[in-house]
């Protein structure tokens, strides 16, 4: 008996692998059959795909191994470039079965939503992971580029397991452990891929209910950085604690602010 176009689609949907029954399908000249076979050769493609960039990033991470035993580091973060907010850093220690991270990727490649799903994922199977938050007041006094590798340390410095190795997203640390410094890190490595998701989801989170605080600014929606709303707010309140006097336009603000005669 042959089957509906509905009966084939479901089974095609339901199907992971390729199977005999499905070589009269693709003899199947009905267009609804032919459109349904189409999108699962598509879904298994895109699959295929994530599959091998996963495996590839593993076998990245494996590279500055040594042996089995040893652990890696990756580490990245989030909110350099803002005018208000914390720059967040995060590391994160992978376990071997890394099956629970498949599609994992730089966070900015990932939906708010799909990073949120991923940072649970990650904080429930991951061998041992840290967040830290730099406030803008250090940023300010030390300088941005100082104050996320004195984070990141503080990050190291935090995990409740050693690493044999770290990672680091274009980025040298000042730590006793040996390291490598990997350009477009986030891309290439699975545990750096991870520690993106985790430190772009914490300044997220952060800057939501910052927003509660200061609603004017729209920081819910810009994340701190130089939006028009977020500039014009800043030329109509001035800036708030959370702002970064040291970056423009805010500091040339400050700056005028200061020459006003009394």
């Amino acid at each position: 008996m042959t089957k509906t176009v509905k009966e084939i689609t479901e089974a095609l949907q339901a199907a992971k692998v390729y199977a005999s029954w499905m070589k009269d399908i693709e003899k199947d000249e009905r267009a609804g059959v032919q459109k349904a076979w189409k999108q699962w050769v598509s879904r298994r493609e895109k699959e295929k795909k994530k599959r091998e960039e996963h495996e590839k990033k593993i076998q990245f991470d494996r590279s500055f191994l040594s042996s089995d035993q040893q652990l890696l580091v990756g580490l990245d973060e989030a909110g350099r470039g803002p005018l208000a907010g914390p720059v967040v850093t995060a590391a994160v220690i992978l376990p071997k079965d890394c099956e629970p991270f498949l599609g994992i990727n730089d966070s900015k490649q990932l939906s708010k939503k799909v990073r949120e799903e991923f940072a649970q994922i990650i904080k429930g199977h991951a061998l041992a992971y840290s967040i830290h938050f730099q406030s803008a007041q250090v940023i300010d006094e030390i300088n941005i580029y100082e104050a996320t590798k004195q984070s990141m340390k503080k990050c190291v410095e935090s995990l409740t397991i050693r690493p044999d190795f770290c990672i680091v997203d274009a980025l040298v640390l000042p730590i006793d452990i040996p390291q490598q410094s990997i350009i477009k890190g986030d891309a290439k490595s699975l545990s750096i891929a991870a520690a993106s998701i985790l430190a772009k989801n914490a300044r997220d989170e952060y800057m939501e209910k910052l927003h509660l605080q200061y609603p004017a600014y729209g920081f819910d929606q810009n994340a701190g950085y130089g939006t028009k709303q977020h500039l014009e707010a800043l030329k109509q309140y001035g800036p708030i604690k959370e702002h970064r006097k040291s970056f423009e336009p805010i500091k040339s603000m400050m700056e005028s602010k200061e020459r006003l005669p009394i």
